[in-house]
């Protein structure tokens, strides 16, 4: 199960990848929050066909859940805005490797804490070499 989720992670990955290089276009042509709003859009629309036909009936009401965990989409609306302004301009690599950067910094604090209720992984040495490796991929593609 658990080399599944990995290989979902990693074409999730590639999805980004493809999403950045269609917003970039779309953004100039359109305008960056344009752009933006047309992938919300389309995603809530095919989110919510997807909660009318496989969601459980009985599930919890989405609006009894804490407020701060209902502020994921503030982030992923800045994100998909970073990806339309920054791509044009830097390309995807760049885009890409910079936002898996910040990714994996932000993600071994939140292990190493816990945060979110999420279990605990201490940060140690091979994490912190991922980590760097990922910087100086960044800093290899910035100066090529």
């Amino acid at each position: 199960m658990q080399a599944l989720l990995l290989v979902l992670v990693i074409a999730g990955g590639m999805g980004l990848s493809i999403e950045a290089g269609l917003l970039g276009p779309l953004g100039q042509q359109v305008g960056d929050l344009w752009a933006t709003f047309s992938i919300f859009g389309v995603g809530a629309a095919l989110t919510f066909l997807l909660m009318l036909f496989f969601s459980p009936r009985n599930a919890p009401s989405l609006f009894a859940q804490p407020g701060w965990q209902l502020t994921g989409g503030i982030l992923g609306a800045g994100y998909v805005i970073v990806l339309t302004l920054a791509t044009p301009v830097i390309g995807v690599a760049m885009t890409m490797i910079g936002i898996l950067a910040g990714q994996v910094f932000k993600s071994l604090i939140i292990d190493h804490f816990g945060l979110f209720g999420t279990p605990h992984r201490k940060i140690d040495a091979r994490r912190v070499y991922a980590l760097v490796f990922i910087i100086i991929a960044l800093a290899l593609v910035a100066m090529s």
